[in-house]
């Protein structure tokens, strides 16, 4: 395995930010790593790479320990972090040299035309760091996590600040680099993970919720739907969030609320969510106007996983 993760634990004082977190990634997979703001994403990589070491637990690469063998490590690694760190004052080419020289690269040169080139940093290599827009200073970090040419790629936010055409260019790249190296990456970007990522986890409050591959994930929303409905009157949605199977009413204003479903829970009473409501609407004496199902996405079911999760329960689809 490219990366083994075995019961992290990261402790900050008496705040656990990642607790008893493990999973493995094969050569060659492009893994989305997702979770809500302060999940423990980052700090979960900032251990695979050495960064700051674990509490608890064991993490390897490509065989080496991040811990007794953390030099290894970053020869094997590309890292870029969420706050994307360059010096300003330096000019594209010349930051690029400097960490070609860090690496002890003998084919420097040569290396970061090659890199120049993938990232599409042609027009603007002869500028200084600080002069760079935010999605250019993204392209130098990407350039510099792959100028020693390493085997696994942890990337953090890659796409941050990108427009759509450069998010584009950028995931042909990841998706490219994914046919001969190993990527993990995080991102807020759902269909970012749809395009590009053969595998998907998640993790919130430091725990792992969810291991799966991609097209598979919807898995485990099975038996949960959404449906917008709207009434003629008001209402109190008390009434609503007492209905059999009902987890999550949310008011989309103009007399319409969007409910979150336990379907399986419903059809259990021998009827259907839309029956339901057409039987709760009589009873009430409301006028229902309409209800329609929407169709769940990943966002959806990130949404689900990451609010409605025992962060005690083992990881959906978690693999061997």
């Amino acid at each position: 395995m490219s990366i083994q993760a075995q019961h992290l634990t990261k402790l900050y004082g008496e705040q656990r930010a990642v607790h008893d977190v493990s999973f493995a990634i094969g050569a060659g997979e492009i893994v989305g790593f997702l979770g809500p703001n302060g999940a423990g994403k980052s700090t979960t990589m900032k251990i695979l790479t050495g960064f700051i070491p674990q509490t608890e637990g064991k993490a390897s690469v490509c065989g080496f320990d991040v811990e007794k063998e953390s030099l290894d490590v970053r020869r094997h690694i590309g890292y870029l972090p969420e706050h994307n760190p360059l010096y300003l004052d330096m000019y594209v080419g010349e930051y690029l040299d400097f960490v070609g020289r860090l690496f002890g690269l003998r084919n420097r040169d040569a290396r970061i035309r090659r890199m120049v080139e993938r990232t599409g940093l042609g027009p603007e290599q002869h500028k200084t760091i600080r002069n760079l827009s935010k999605g250019y200073r993204q392209r130098v970090g990407l350039a510099q996590a792959m100028l020693n040419d390493p085997d696994v790629l942890i990337l953090d936010e890659p796409t941050s600040g990108l427009d759509p055409n450069q998010l584009a260019d950028i995931r042909e790249l990841i998706r490219d680099l994914g046919r001969e190296k190993t990527v993990l990456l995080s991102t807020h970007i759902m269909q970012e993970v749809q395009a590009i990522c053969d595998r998907v986890l998640i993790i919130n409050k430091g725990v792992l919720v969810a291991d799966d591959k991609t097209e598979h994930l919807g898995s485990a929303a099975e038996g949960r739907i959404a449906l917008t409905v709207s009434f003629k009157e008001e209402l109190d949605p008390a009434g609503l969030k007492r209905l059999p199977g009902v987890l999550h009413v949310q008011s989309q204003g103009n007399r319409r609320w969007r409910l979150d479903i336990d379907e399986n829970a419903v059809t259990a009473t021998g009827t259907s969510p839309e029956e339901m409501l057409f039987r709760f609407a009589v009873e009430q004496q409301l006028t229902l106007l309409g209800s329609e199902k929407e169709k769940r996405n990943l966002e959806d079911i990130f949404r689900q996983l990451t609010q409605t999760a025992d962060p005690a329960a083992p990881p959906t689809g978690q693999q061997d």
